[in-house]
């Protein structure tokens, strides 16, 4: 299994600060940070979209392991979920993964899922043109909206009733 199946958030930060630092992705002259939520949801207030906030919700491939009996399993349909806002010369992004229940188990305990390092600069990467285009308005040629070719045919039907994000009705896979 390629990737870790523990949950590291510094892959995250680290590779969000790779990216700005040395690919220049938000080369604008704004500071970005990237800070965990495990509670957020995707619907924003009135007063939220007011203060410039805005959402990305992403299908990312992840290798979880049950926090039960430490089963290991992969999954091509992990939810993460970014809210994100530049305001003033301050951009901030909030990112929360979704975890799965295990399907031995049974006992309603999600398991957060662990990411490759390929998987969180792609993941990052369309955020970032996100970021681009909704709040420096640049059109962005490779944003068709798509996912990524693995997450759609080449893996098992989502289990909606293991899904975390789909328990809060946030999951994307069910709309494919």
């Amino acid at each position: 299994m390629k990737g870790s199946a523990d949950w590291l958030p510094s892959l995250w930060k680290e590779t969000f600060e790779e990216l700005l630092d040395d690919d220049n992705e938000l080369d604008h002259g704004d500071q970005w940070t990237l800070n965990f939520s495990y509670t957020q949801g995707d619907t924003l207030t009135t007063e939220e979209r007011k203060r410039g906030w805005k959402t990305f919700c992403h299908c990312a491939f992840g290798n979880l392991k049950c926090p039960s009996c430490n089963k290991v399993w992969s999954s091509a349909k992990v939810t993460v979920l970014f809210r994100y806002r530049l305001r003033g010369e301050r951009g901030v992004v909030i990112m929360r993964p979704f975890g799965q229940a295990c399907r031995s188990c049974h006992d309603d305990t999600y398991a957060r899922p662990g990411f490759s390092e390929e998987e969180v600069e792609r993941a990052l990467l369309r955020l970032c043109a996100k970021i681009r285009k909704n709040c420096y308005g640049e059109m962005d040629d490779n944003d068709v909206g798509g996912e990524a070719p693995h997450s759609k045919n080449n893996s098992k039907p989502h289990e909606s009733d293991l899904c975390e994000a789909c328990s809060q009705g946030i999951c994307r896979v069910k709309e494919e």
